[in-house]
């Protein structure tokens, strides 16, 4: 296949300076291609790269290729402007293989060199107009502030610190230039949307005892770069290595905040479901992985900015042929439709307050002299207890001063006297000099969001047509932070967001249409995307997002681990006994779950006696199913669900102990959010194991220990095995999948 059957569309470069280096980019690509594919991809990928050489073979291509949406802008606006035409012309000419002084038979070679003074300056207005009014609107960043002093570039800042030569600039940009530059094949092209990758490799994680990474593609780990400032702009190398070591941080080198950051530089889709959160004793590897994500982000936009910057400044010395250098030299696409490039989403503002503090700290201080509406931030956001410990706050004589709760201490890590408000998006804004809060979003680098304020935002602009998200179509770095919280929130509204990302826009937002990456006129955002999932545990959701919406050309990476189950932190003399039903399918294990539990499970607990069956229903939707059906049944119940109101849940809670309800239903977020302990439990059903694997035990050691002969059931299938391995471990959870057997018991 023809090297130009690409997608993108090339430049013509009517200068031999631009010749050149077309010619010597191509040979460039062609070889980063075959060494970077070839030992990876399928046979058919293979094969297709190697057969990119001929370039005899382009205008057979090309000549039938379907026009994209850059083609059409070009002809759209060289129809107001001569020298938009002249290019295009220029452009359509190379492809077709013919030179600049071929041409139509209205055209002459002749013609196409005449130009007079009135012309050029004509044309030089024309550029002016479209150059700087354009950039005025889409570019705040290019402030007088900023434009008053040089603007160190990636080149002026990579050659030293302290004095000593840390890295070229090319390699330490390299992995920015080279994900942004590559270009798209046709094999690629069509696979990449089935999202079918195949795992081809695994490496053990440091530091973390029974887990690995798999990934597609080939094994990067041990070739990252491992010197000195590791892919980062040196400035934010040195504060972050100075922050650590002020932390009292020790080899920062095998730190786990600079082995995570280089797996983010990798630019691979990436998750890791794995990590030990803040509120649950975790503090250090959560604020690792945090430091890790904050770092890469600001490493990208700070890269993007000094792209634009320099560009601007090479167009700004020289303005006469600006317009036809643009054109003409693919350096000069290095914008998307909109400024945004990083979108943080989390679950509540308490974490926000926790990342945006974190992301200032992580900013140099040079570029952090201001910070705009931190007051602002603070009343709006702010916990009032942030400390970096988990111990409990004491008083000058040593008393403890926290309030003593029945709650469990990961409840009070996270909602204790925290603003737990799960409604909330911020615009961030970097300059040369300040950070700005609240900034408008058309004009913020970042945007930290909760998935439930943007789901809203999304439905708005869907009901009013002059409102839009738009802001969401160039974001090239998503971070799900805490994705485990979410999932107790609402995945649906997560999944809706991460559709909405890289569509193209309604609108046009200032942007300098001959500026923008092809990648995004071609509708490629979503490949050159960078998706980071972060959770204390995996979900059969978790997987389908990453799955089939998170589809990067650079491939992925994932952490798999082995679980020692938690049954040992059951204190009670309980016999565990879990009955397997079978289901052909994922869409099938719902009905045949409640077929099982009306069929099996209910007639044992319909007329008993004493009482205190507690039925704990992780989702929501089942939790309405079996209501219903214990309606239907006219048995007697209560409720402990995910919208009973306060008065309605104590008044539950005394019917179930009194005994007056035989029956309660409980859902696992009606006890993630409250937490309430439950007396009278005398028969413990879990119509399915909760998702956090610490709530198994919690609701285990409920039971009346006066009881005799107390019992629990848990139901499950063999798509339940995520769950499962967290609670009774990987091992047996493997052995009761695949086993003969359909009923399984510990003591």
């Amino acid at each position: 296949m023809a090297p130009n059957s690409k997608a993108v569309s090339k430049r013509h470069r009517p200068h031999e300076k631009y010749d050149k280096k077309r010619e010597t980019k191509k040979a460039k690509l062609v070889e980063k291609e075959a060494v970077t594919n070839h030992p990876t991809e399928e046979d058919d990928l293979d094969s297709s790269e190697e057969e990119e050489d001929p370039i005899e073979d382009e205008p057979e291509a090309v000549v039938y290729r379907k026009p994209t949406t850059y083609d059409n802008l070009l002809a759209s606006l060289g129809s107001s402007n001569k020298a938009v035409a002249d290019m295009n012309k220029r452009r359509q000419r190379e492809e077709e293989g013919k030179s600049d002084t071929e041409g139509d038979d209205d055209d002459s070679g002749s013609e196409d060199q005449i130009s007079t003074d009135g012309e050029d300056d004509e044309i030089q207005g024309d550029d002016q107009g479209l150059t700087e009014n354009t950039e005025k609107e889409n570019n705040d960043n290019h402030s007088e502030e900023e434009d008053s002093d040089r603007y160190e570039t990636d080149e002026e800042l990579e050659l030293s610190t302290n004095g000593q030569p840390l890295v070229d600039a090319s390699s330490s940009a390299s992995a920015f230039n080279e994900h942004l530059s590559h270009i798209l094949s046709s094999e690629e092209l069509k696979t990449l949307p089935e999202g079918k990758w195949k795992f081809k490799w695994e490496a053990p994680a440091i530091d973390m005892p029974n887990c690995r990474w798999k990934g597609t593609r080939h094994n990067f780990l041990d070739a990252v770069q491992s010197d000195a400032p590791y892919g980062l702009k040196p400035k934010l190398f040195k504060h972050w290595l100075q922050l650590y070591q002020k932390s009292g941080g020790k080899d920062f080198d095998s730190s786990k905040r600079r082995r995570f950051f280089s797996i983010c530089n990798s630019y691979l889709d990436i998750l890791h479901c794995n990590k030990r959160p803040f509120y649950n004793k975790g503090r250090e590897e959560d604020s690792s992985a945090m430091d890790a994500y904050l770092m890469h982000s600001l490493n990208h936009i700070f890269k993007t900015r000094d792209l634009v910057k320099k560009n601007e400044s090479k167009i700004a010395k020289h303005r006469e042929t600006s317009e036809e250098e643009i054109l003409s030299d693919d350096g000069f696409l290095d914008q998307g439709f909109t400024r945004p490039k990083v979108l943080i989403l989390l679950p509540m503002r308490s974490i926000a307050f926790r990342v945006v503090k974190r992301l200032i700290q992580l900013t140099p201080e040079s570029q952090r002299v201001n910070v705009e509406h931190l007051d602002r931030f603070n009343a709006e956001f702010g916990c009032e207890d942030e400390s970096d410990d988990d111990d409990e706050k004491t008083s000058k004589n040593g008393k403890s001063t926290t309030h003593k709760s029945s709650k469990p201490s990961d409840w009070q890590a996270l909602f204790g006297e925290k603003n737990s408000d799960d409604e909330f998006m911020l615009g961030i804004k970097h300059t040369r000099k300040s950070i700005r809060l609240y900034g408008d979003f058309y004009s913020s680098d970042m945007i930290i969001a909760s998935p439930l304020k943007l789901h809203m935002a999304i439905g708005q602009a869907e009901e009013n047509k002059e409102r839009d998200v738009d802001y969401l179509s160039s974001i090239e770095v998503l971070i799900i932070d805490h994705a485990d919280i979410i999932s107790m929130q609402n995945w649906s509204f997560l999944a809706t967001v991460v559709d909405h990302i890289n569509r193209l826009p309604t609108k046009q937002h200032g942007t300098n249409v001959m500026r923008i990456r092809p990648l995004y006129l071609d509708g490629q955002a979503r490949f050159y995307r960078q998706s980071i999932i972060l959770s204390s545990y995996l979900t059969p959701e978790m997987n389908g997002l990453f799955n089939r919406q998170c589809l990067n050309y650079k491939g992925r990476i994932k952490l798999a681990c082995e679980y020692k189950g938690v049954l040992e932190k059951v204190l009670l003399p309980v016999r565990q006994i879990y009955e397997r039903f079978d289901a052909d399918s994922m869409t099938q294990a719902d009905n045949a779950r409640l077929e099982y539990f009306t069929k099996k499970i209910f007639p044992k607990i319909k007329d008993s006696v004493q009482g205190g069956v507690m039925i704990f229903i992780p989702s929501y939707y089942d939790f309405v199913r079996v209501r219903n059906y214990l309606k239907s049944q006219n048995a007697s119940f209560c409720l402990l669900g995910d919208y009973t109101k306060n008065a309605d849940i104590s008044r539950a809670r005394e019917w179930f102990f009194a005994g007056s309800r035989k029956i309660m239903l409980y859902t696992e977020r009606a006890y993630f959010y409250r937490r309430y302990k439950i007396r009278g439990i005398k028969n413990l059903i879990f119509y399915s194991l909760p998702e956090r694997k610490e709530f198994y035990p919690e609701i285990m050691n409920m039971l009346d220990e006066g009881s005799y002969d107390m019992m629990s059931t848990a139901l499950f299938s063999r798509f339940d095995l995520l769950k499962m391995e967290r609670i009774v471990g990987t091992a047996y959870a493997n052995r009761m999948i695949s086993s003969d057997k359909s009923i399984f018991a510990f003591c």
